[in-house]
Parts: C-alpha cells; structure tokens; sequence
C-alpha cells in the first residue's frame, strides 16, 4: 500500500523534481532509491506567514510495490433514438448533461444559439477589432457558453453538490492538463478551453449524440402540462420527450419567452458592480511581500467584507489577465475578465460587486418575476450611454472613493477603451457607497489595494442570473412542466464552470 504524506517545500524545492523526491522520502521516511514514484494528490500555495511554501499531499509508491495509476477515464454509451433528450444551451451544464446523458444511455440532441468555437473566436476578435458585436455569437453566447472565452477557472465552493474530481477528469480526458486533478486553484486559461471543448462534442457526436448550432429557441408548444415541441428562429422545430434547460445568465430572451408562455419564473437576488484592475507586480509584491520572481505563478487574491449593510465581494480574479467586453446585446455595457494558460499579462482584474436584493428593484415592480432583470439592463443601458461605443466607463481608485472623476487614466488591459467618467452617475447609490466603503477596508486587508494607480471600470453585472427557473429539489423537474428540467447558471442553480456541470450532471441523472 502506498504511504500518504504531507510535505512543506521552499519554491526552489517545489521546481526540482529531484529535490522534491529527497523531500518525500525524508518525510515517509525512505531511502530516496526505493521511492518508485509519487502521485500528487494536493498542491497548494502558502504566503500567509512571511515565508512562501508550498504544501504537497501526496502517495508514495515503494519498490516492489505495483504501480498501476491510469487516469480515470469514464465510457460512453453508443446511443440510439430509442430514448433521448433534447438540451438547450451548450455551456458547461449542458456539456456535462450530455454527457452524463450518454454515460446513461440517453440520446443528447444539442441546441445552440451560437455557433462552434471554431467560428465562435472570429466574432469575438470581431468585438476587439472592428467594434462589431454580434448578439448570438460573443463572449456569452457560443459553444462552450461563457466560460469558453472567461478564463477557466475550475475552483469551486460548491463541494457537496456533486462529484467535483470527475468534472476535472472529463477536463483531463478531453486534454487538459493533469495538473487541474491536483493543484487547488486549478485552471485551464482561456487559450487552451476551445480545443477541450471540441474534444468534448467531438465524443458526443461519436456515440450517437446531435449538437446543433445556430438554434435559438423562440418558442414552446405546451400540451398536458409537458413541451411537446421547440421552435427556433430559423424556422425549425423539434418534436420532444425530455428537455434539459441550460441557457445560461445572459439569456435574456429565454426568461422572457417563459415568461411569455405563463411558465413559472422567480425573481432572484444577484450581484453588480465593476472591475477592479491593478498592475500584477503589485498584487504580487501586496501577496508575496517581495518580488515574485520565476519560481512563484502570479498571484491572486479573495476579498469580502460588509459595508452599509450589504456584502461586497471580490469576484472572478484574473492574475495576469484582461478585461473582456462581455455584452449580448447593443446599447449596453458589461465587463469580464480572463486569463491565459500561462496567467503572463501585465494586470490583475477581478469583479469587485455588491449583493442586489429584493428591496432594492422596487422601483420596478410592474415587470413582475423580471424585475431584477429589468433593474440590471438599465445599469448596462446607462453605462453604455456615456460612451456609446464599447469603450467603457472608469475611473481611478481613489477618485472614485473620493468622489473625483479622473483628469486621466493609466494603461489598462481592455482593448476597446476607456473613458473617464463619474461611476456614481451610472451606479444605483447603495452600490457606489457600497464600493467605496468597502474599497476602504480592503486597503487596510491588503496594504497597497487602495492605490490611484489602479482603476475600477464599469459595469460587472452578469455574476450570476437574476432570474431563477424554478424546480423540485427531489426530481429537478419544473413544478408546472413534467418534462423540463431547468439547470445551471441560467436557472439560477450554480456559479461558475464547476457548479455548473455538476449540475448539469445532476439533471442528466434525474432525467
């Protein structure tokens, strides 16, 4: 049996395999010539005390032992029409609902309103380049929905909703780097998901499985409390049994045509705000209490605190990444953020937002279970009427705390511009007070944070969907529809690429 041992490594130990084996054995206490091998089970980045190391969890293999470490993999079934299910929404829910859908023995036929990465990554450089947004095919909208071109990160809080290392295992089979299965921030970059992503429909559609491109579903024929047909915009439809739906936070027009065809919808609490962006030498130097060098990977952080009696939050945090426009539609203005693989940009952004609750979209009463929505468009709206462009607002740090629109701005990772512009002008006050309170405290967190040197840019809006399609805890199923199964972001059931294909996997199972 191997023997399981906790390790500390300075960074210099951490980048030589020799020294991290002498380590190893010294730990289990082995010679170093009968250290046949070492599997990594944990690897972790520890700055907190003045000294940096990092934790190794790890089994070590002896000699004489059997070594027989295989990746897990998992088989799908080569299905047929004999039993099927009809998915909306090719994001991480749906692509691990398909399949999970396949592993049970189930006929996944896709429908996506976007279209293939391939294609995909040409509409996006089409938002840098040339200003053109196409509302069915951007950082949202596409295969591999919006965490394709949203960095990858693969952490999550969510650990008792579903099998989270299988989800990493997927990743793994379908060509991510193994390393995800082990390091505690794992994360897969943005330049390297859209291949990952292909892989993954290239096996759905080997055992028997549809995917669909440029279908975005306009309409529902409801029979006996079940949808027995999905209509789409380019005149096609399809006859259906079951229908998972995973649409995503950004789809808009999908809770609107629920809503439309008197299907059940609840308004749901969210979060908005901005992004925050720092250069990366001085997050690291903030984290590291020193220059970060070759040996360490750039660093992050995670803020939250309480200011005017709400929570405010640090969301998304890119090391070394960009700012990305991330709009579904014209006339409005939303940012991201990503990183690549190799995290070697020149900034830090993350989402920095405050909690929106009930109390606060009052004043939009007469939309009904949509007011939250309503309330977050017109933030975009309003945001995108000071530049009318996909430029975006910002301003520096400490202006905003103080109330001062910026003379100028320093270089910044969005590509399409910034303007100076007063953020409380276009943010609800309990948000700008919010921020600016809270700004405040994570200053005094991290010394350096509050710095007029960095900027925040508006607006971070699309954290989660401010609509929730309800459904039964028991069977996932909508209370009003046997046969629809609402899943993930979209249905205001996950956060993010991990919660989300547990989700996804969880629907499948329930179907």
């Amino acid at each position: 049996m191997p023997i399981t041992i906790e390790v500390k490594l300075s960074p210099e130990e951490a980048a030589s395999p020799t020294d991290i084996k002498t380590c190893v054995a010294r730990e289990a206490g082995l010679p170093e010539e009968e250290v046949l091998h070492i599997r990594y089970l944990r690897k972790s980045l520890d700055a907190r005390k003045g000294r940096i190391l990092f934790l190794l969890k790890a089994e070590v293999y002896t000699t004489g032992e059997t070594v027989n470490l295989p990746l897990r993999t998992f088989q799908y079934q080569k299905v047929s029409d004999q039993k099927s299910c009809h998915i909306i929404g090719f994001g991480p829910a749906g692509i691990y609902a398909a399949l999970q859908c396949l592993e049970r023995g189930i006929k996944p036929i896709i429908l996506e309103r976007g279209k293939p990465v391939e294609e995909r990554l040409k509409d996006i450089s089409a938002i840098h380049k040339q200003g053109i947004l196409n509302p069915e095919s951007n950082y949202c909208f596409g295969e591999g929905g919006a965490g394709t071109y949203s960095d990858g990160k693969l952490y999550t809080r969510s650990s008792k909703r579903g099998d989270i290392q299988k989800v990493l295992d997927v990743f793994i089979q379908h060509g991510a780097d193994p390393r995800i299965g082990y390091e505690a921030h794992p994360h897969i970059g943005t330049n390297k998901l859209p291949r990952i992503i292909a892989a993954m429909r290239q096996t759905i559609i080997e055992n028997g499985g549809e995917v669909h491109f440029e279908k975005k579903v306009i309409g529902f024929e409801i029979a006996e409390n079940k949808i027995s047909k999905i209509k789409c915009a380019d005149g096609t439809s399809y006859a259906c049994r079951q229908i998972i739906l995973a649409t995503g936070h950004s789809s808009r027009d999908i809770f609107e045509l629920l809503h439309r065809q008197q299907i059940t919808l609840e308004a749901k609490p969210f979060a908005l705000g901005v992004r925050i962006e720092h250069s990366q030498d001085l997050i690291d130097h903030i984290q590291y209490k020193q220059a970060r060098g070759l040996l360490l990977p750039p660093s992050s952080y995670s803020l939250v605190t309480q200011a005017c009696g709400r929570g405010v939050f640090s969301f998304c945090m890119c090391p070394g990444g960009v700012i990305a426009p991330a709009a579904t539609a014209a006339h409005e203005t939303v940012v991201n953020g990503w990183s690549s693989s190799a995290r070697n940009g020149p900034f830090a952004n993350s989402g920095l937002v405050v909690s929106v609750n009930p109390e606060n979209w009052t004043a939009y009463e007469k939309h009904g279970v949509l007011a939250a929505l309503q309330f977050q468009k017109e933030v975009e709206q309003k945001a995108y009427s000071v530049v009318n462009s996909l430029q975006a607002p910002a301003q520096r740090v400490e202006d905003f705390i103080q109330n001062k629109v910026s003379n100028d701005l320093p270089r910044t990772s969005y590509q399409p511009g910034i303007v100076s512009h007063d953020l409380a002008q276009i943010l609800p006050s309990f948000i700008t007070r919010s921020l600016r309170e809270a700004l405040v405290d994570f200053g005094k967190k991290m010394n350096g944070y509050r710095t007029n040197e960095a900027i925040v840019v508006g607006v971070e809006s699309r954290t989660s969907s401010p609509v929730r399609i309800p459904r039964s805890k028991e069977t996932f199923r909508h209370p009003q529809l046997q046969n629809l199964f609402p899943c993930g972001e979209g249905a205001g059931f996950a956060g993010g690429i991990v919660s989300a294909a547990m989700d996804g996997m969880a629907c499948a199972n329930a179907l």
